[in-house]
């Protein structure tokens, strides 16, 4: 009777580990490549799967967007100054049976390509072009990195230049080249308010030209304004025409 019962519990329990083994469940955003007896067969999931114990190996694999960070890569640039510049890649698996077969470790792939593509692109760019034209980089090294992970059903939806850190030597230049453009647009600024000012003073003098009177009113506001402020200035106003007449008697 012990020698029964032991037997039975004995076959409850490899009973529970083959059940155990042989059911799987899979989340909605995971799948799972199954090899049976070494062979591909179909891709199962997500929710309840079986498979056959010590005959189908399960590997799974998630759907999500991973976020990978591009180490800082040691770049030259087309012309020929150094810098170090770090990325993210956002990818995710679209297809798990190529994931799998097709490439060793998808993730560790993916990031070599990322660097390496990161390198050649970034070194036949200028230095205003890395800094200036962000975006269009960022396209093109999503489209060259999406072209190349596509065989191992990896798709990359972005990829975006994060820092570029500049030599000490290289920043001041950056930061006199910025001094002096403000300079120059300041001065340009200037210029180009001291020539309209001028084109209003002239259509002014055009206007008070035509009419006599109106050199007098002005005159008679100048006053005003100057009366208005608190000074001990004295001003005795002298009329032109008996100017223009002691000047022809001296003449």
């Amino acid at each position: 009777m012990p020698q029964t019962a032991f037997t039975v519990l004995f076959l409850i329990i490899a009973a529970v580990m083959v059940l155990s083994s042989a059911i799987k469940v899979l989340r909605e955003y995971e799948r799972g490549v199954v090899f049976r007896l070494g062979r591909l067969i179909p891709t199962k999931g997500p929710g309840l799967v079986l498979i056959w114990p010590m005959i189908d190996k399960l590997v799974k694999v998630s759907l999500r967007t991973v976020t990978m960070d591009v180490p800082p890569q040691d770049i030259i640039t087309r012309d020929n100054i150094s810098v170090k510049v770090n990325a993210v890649v956002y990818f995710r698996v679209v297809d798990s049976a190529k994931a799998i077969t097709d490439v060793e470790d998808f993730y560790y792939a993916t990031s070599q390509i990322s660097q390496t593509t990161l390198r050649s692109v970034l070194g036949q760019s200028q230095l205003d072009d890395l800094l200036a034209k962000r975006d269009e980089l960022n396209s093109e090294l999503q489209k060259i990195i999406d072209q190349q992970t596509e065989p191992w059903g990896i798709k990359v939806t972005t990829v975006e230049v994060k820092n570029v850190d500049l030599p000490v030597e290289m920043q001041r230049a950056i930061a006199k080249q910025a001094e002096a453009e403000r300079e120059r647009r300041a001065k340009v600024i200037h210029a180009e308010g001291e020539f309209q000012a001028s084109q209003k003073l002239a259509d002014a003098a055009a206007i008070i030209g035509t009419q006599p009177m109106a050199l007098q009113l002005r005159f008679l506001q100048t006053l005003t304004e100057i009366s208005a402020e608190k000074n001990s200035t004295i001003i005795f106003p002298v009329p032109v025409d008996l100017i223009d007449s002691f000047m022809k008697k001296l003449k």
